[in-house]
């Protein structure tokens, strides 16, 4: 049997910017191996695989695929995943919002307008670094690094190392040194990412990593990102937190990851709730090969 596919672009409203997706729909029955192999051949930073759900009042169960391996969550994926099953009319047209089965459990998910946004799982702050180890693994200069904001490594399901840079000629100059960066978050982080406030809750972002070696839009970092910023006083505490992160425009693929954060309690460093979201653009409609013959 062929299989529909839909290339999109996330967190964009400009086609072929963005971070690119693969969503292979029906993929019931299919082999791990395949799908592995399929994201190998799409060659994006993630390819999804849509199966029926575990509980039918979920509207799916989603995998995610990089070239290399299975995650057990990621935003944008989530996002454009999400996107596509309303674009295909496999949710209620009326739904505001749904909940995607991932490897990391259930990830609500809900629509604005022509914007789509993802719950984050819990938040962790989790181990610091050194600002002259991580400086000599980023390839930047030790007083680019913020003085008083930690290298540290945040997650929400997915370990990221966030540094927060002086400034976006900072963020821009920042080269991975492959053997300096092992030994810094070894085997505890997926990537770092690199950041710089331009203004207000304006951020400008890299994420760099070995494996993928820049990805274009990492919601799954944005929503740590966040709330690190608040943490840290880079972005100011409220209720509610509205911030924009660019990423990808260095590389020539531009996205806007928009993130919100509510704080029930003034002290708290983990937010109550931590969304992020952003518009998705069609790009690619077509299925593959029968690969059981």
């Amino acid at each position: 049997m062929t299989r529909k596919i839909r290339i999109v672009d996330v967190f964009t409203e400009k086609p072929l910017s963005g971070n690119q997706l693969a969503v292979v729909l029906d993929a019931k029955g299919m082999p791990i191996k395949l799908m592995q192999r399929i994201a190998r051949e799409m060659n994006f930073s993630e390819t999804t695989f849509v199966l029926p759900p575990k509980d039918p009042a979920n509207a799916a169960r989603v995998r995610i695929f990089t070239p290399h391996k299975e995650m057990p969550f990621a935003g944008h994926p989530t996002i454009g995943t999400a996107w596509v099953l309303a674009d295909e009319g496999l949710v209620p047209k009326d739904a505001k919002g749904f909940a995607l089965e991932e490897n990391v459990g259930l990830v609500p998910v809900r629509r604005d307008a022509s914007m789509f946004w993802m719950t984050h799982p819990p938040l962790t702050f989790g181990e610091v670094f050194p600002h002259a180890q991580v400086a000599k693994a980023i390839g930047v200069g030790e007083s680019d690094i913020v003085g008083n904001v930690p290298a540290q490594i945040v997650s929400t399901g997915i370990p990221f190392l966030f540094v927060a840079l002086r400034d976006a000629a900072a963020v821009d100059a920042a080269e991975i040194d492959a053997a300096a960066f092992g030994s810094v978050p070894g085997k505890n982080a997926l990537a770092v990412f690199l950041f710089a406030g331009v203004g207000g809750d304006r951020l400008y972002s890299r994420c760099l990593g070995l494996d993928i070696a820049e990805d274009p839009a990492t919601g799954s970092a944005s929503g740590p990102l966040g709330a690190y910023a608040v943490k840290y006083g880079l972005v100011e505490r409220a209720p509610k937190v509205e911030i924009v992160s660019e990423q990808g425009t260095k590389m020539g693929r531009q996205s806007f990851v928009h993130i919100e954060l509510a704080y029930d309690d003034d002290d708290a460093d983990i937010p109550s709730r931590i969304e992020v979201g952003g518009s998705v653009m069609p790009v690619l409609s077509g299925s593959l090969s029968d690969f059981a013959k």
